[in-house]
């Protein structure tokens, strides 16, 4: 059994356990705390030295997953955090300040890895897009299995913005908006996103996914839609998985 300590880094809450490889499942309690403010690299790691220490993990085997996307090592962007992380050397970094061997994952391709594998994308070919709907939308896309990294569906321009500003969760609660009124616009989203890249099947995933049947009856695409399987422990999981990916 592959033990690795996943550490999945949102803009409102860094969450961590202990994860069993071999079958998807955290092993240990999920440990949360709040994303400090504002969310600086110096912060930030002070919080996975803290996830770290809780699971005496020192030394041993870290897998990060990042709202950013991540390239050679680099963080080239910072969603919903602070903007010090851009074109910040993010493994170099947390290597030093964790004293741990780690690796590090956009976010949402650590959920879509975890997903794929072990939820509701196991068994689909062909395109497939994972949305996480939190904060912002995040997006993993998969091409018969393989992983596209570093996706930015929630930037995509949509309308006088982006689509993150009207579909995502955060989106929903600052507007009020009903669950009818809320997955009409996401539909629309949905809609666009399709036109653009043309997918077999979209997972919805974040914690909203939980709430599924309150909206699902307003979604109509081409592609075949499902909420994900793993819900919260898509991002650990797969933050965990990243390690492996080194």
């Amino acid at each position: 059994m592959k033990e690795i300590l996943g550490i999945d880094v949102g803009a409102t809450g860094i969450k961590g356990a202990i994860v069993d490889l071999d079958k998807g499942e955290l092993i240990t309690e999920r440990i949360k705390y709040p994303t400090p403010k504002p969310a600086t690299p110096q912060s930030m790691t002070e919080v996975m030295k803290q996830l770290i220490s809780d699971f005496n993990w020192k030394g041993k085997p870290v897998g990060v997953g990042f709202p950013a996307i991540i390239k050679e090592g680099v963080a080239l962007s910072a969603s919903n955090i602070d903007d010090t992380w851009l074109n910040f050397p993010i493994v170099g970094f947390l290597n030093k300040k964790l004293k741990c061997p780690l690796n590090v994952i956009n976010d949402a391709d650590a959920a879509g890895l975890a997903e794929k594998k072990f939820g509701g994308g196991s068994d689909k070919k062909g395109l497939v897009i994972l949305l996480t709907l939190g904060t912002g939308i995040g997006s993993a896309l998969f091409y018969n299995g393989v992983l596209l990294p570093n996706t930015e569906l929630g930037h995509l321009k949509y309308k006088d913005s982006v689509t993150e500003k009207y579909a995502s969760n955060s989106a929903r609660e600052l507007k009020d908006l009903s669950y009818k009124t809320w997955g009409k616009e996401l539909n629309k989203v949905l809609n666009h996103i399709e036109f653009v890249l043309a997918p077999d099947h979209f997972i919805i995933g974040g914690g909203i996914s939980k709430k599924f049947e309150k909206y699902k009856e307003y979604l109509d695409t081409d592609a075949t839609i499902e909420p994900a399987k793993m819900l919260n422990n898509a991002g650990i999981v797969g933050a965990a998985m990243a390690y492996t990916l080194m």
